[in-house]
């Protein structure tokens, strides 16, 4: 199973504070809104999400279809193939989002409780 981009969204207290700490580490800006609350940075192959007032915890992000460098990618698993495999080996998936077919998400959480975002933009 293909999971696509992985990249961890962070849940930050002041967007421009952590993007500032963050442009130190190394990593630069790569997209999001900061109007909207969120930032996405990059450094080499690794992306981080920071996410103001969206979510408490941080998250495990993987984006199927995509590359680290959000270009689109062939062949790929979708989303609704991943979670009908997920499902199919007994792990509970939860805020399901998206239709038939096109953009859709859900997640699933670890044994430790943490969080796992399974999210397809195309």
């Amino acid at each position: 199973m293909q999971l696509g981009a992985f990249s961890i969204s962070l849940a930050v207290k002041d967007l421009q504070v952590s993007k500032d700490f963050y442009r130190k580490l190394g990593f630069d800006d790569f997209g999001g809104a900061d109007e909207h609350g969120f930032a996405i940075m990059k450094s080499g192959s690794t992306v981080i999400g920071l996410f103001q007032g969206m979510f408490e915890d941080n998250i495990l992000t993987f984006n199927p279809g995509w590359t680290s460098d959000a270009q689109p990618f062939d062949p790929f698993d979708d989303v609704r193939d991943i979670k009908a495999k997920l499902k199919a080996a007994g792990i509970d998936v939860h805020q399901e989002q998206g239709g038939d077919e096109g953009p859709a998400s859900f997640l699933v959480t670890d044994p430790d409780g943490n969080a796992i975002l399974i999210d397809q933009h195309r």
